[in-house]
């Protein structure tokens, strides 16, 4: 018997080294935060009572926007950590006679849970939703191609976001550019009803009390009209009138909160908070609620 072990081949030691190298790449792979289940999940697993709060996880500053670049200017709410890589981007535009002070408040409050918020003024308190839509898609291209936090923002992740005639802006956004991501409209109010072509997960919430776009006239139908093969939510706030969406109101902010989450990060920890259906009427702060639920 042989008292030494015979040297290996050549070529068993390239096999041997390449196995050991493939083994060590699939490691740093699967370990690497660009390449996990979600690598656009934003902040730590939420709460109800995180996405209820006034401030999220995310510290934020602001810059002002001057008028100009198609729209009348605003202020970019933005987190300073950017250890977690780019945030998606949402524009929001006011209602008729408004300006963005009647929309400032939903700026920190969604920032400040990992995206970049731009509050936008329209060019006149008169323009009318169509005009409000070409604003809010001016104000994308500006956020994402010359803003000064551009380099801050996942350009393949925008969303639309409006109040009252800036609600039913987010209609039209959505039908003219179906690449976006997500659309939100707080008390929405358009002439046009049929929104069936429109691709854009959409969540529409109506305000019970609401006599200027009543969600029976405008929400509701919007949101029925909208095609059930995308994911769409309608959601009433109890008691609310018109006005409401112009201060800060816990039940607006967490369903916003939960239904961009969902849809602009794919991060699918905050589909508890739409699916199932939660409860509604009595004490509760939803009057009506409706989905195209399971997401």
């Amino acid at each position: 018997m042989n008292s030494h072990t015979p040297a290996l081949s050549a070529r068993a030691i390239v096999a041997i080294t390449l196995s050991v190298l493939t083994a060590a790449i699939i490691l740093i792979w699967s370990a690497s935060p660009a390449n996990a289940a979600n690598p656009y999940e934003r902040g730590p697993a939420p709460t109800l009572s995180s996405i209820q709060a006034t401030t999220g996880p995310f510290a934020t500053a602001t810059t002002t926007v001057p008028s100009g670049n198609g729209f009348g200017g605003g202020t970019i709410y933005y987190p300073t950590d950017t250890s977690q890589g780019t945030f998606a981007a949402i524009a929001m535009s006011p209602g008729f006679f408004n300006t963005q002070s009647a929309i400032s408040w939903y700026g920190k409050r969604i920032a400040s849970q990992g995206f970049v918020f731009l509050t936008i003024n329209t060019n006149t308190i008169l323009d009318f939703p169509d005009s409000r839509a070409t604003q809010l898609l001016a104000a994308l291209d500006y956020l994402t191609q010359s803003s000064p936090v551009s380099s801050l923002i996942d350009s393949s992740r925008l969303g639309v976001m409006g109040y009252s005639m800036g609600g039913g802006g987010t209609l039209k956004a959505s039908k003219t550019r179906p690449s976006l991501e997500a659309a939100v409209g707080v008390a929405p109010w358009h002439s046009t009803k049929n929104w069936s072509t429109n691709t854009v997960p959409s969540m529409m919430l109506g305000m019970q009390n609401d006599t200027v776009a009543p969600a029976s006239s405008h929400a509701i139908p919007f949101y029925n009209s909208l095609p059930a093969s995308i994911h769409k939510v309608y959601a009433e706030v109890r008691g609310a009138s018109h006005s409401t969406p112009t201060s800060a109101n816990t039940p607006i902010a967490q369903y916003s909160i939960a239904f961009l989450k969902q849809e602009l990060d794919n991060d699918t920890r905050y589909t508890q908070f739409l699916c199932p259906a939660p409860a509604v009427g009595g004490t509760n702060p939803l009057s009506a609620y409706s989905s195209t639920c399971p997401f």
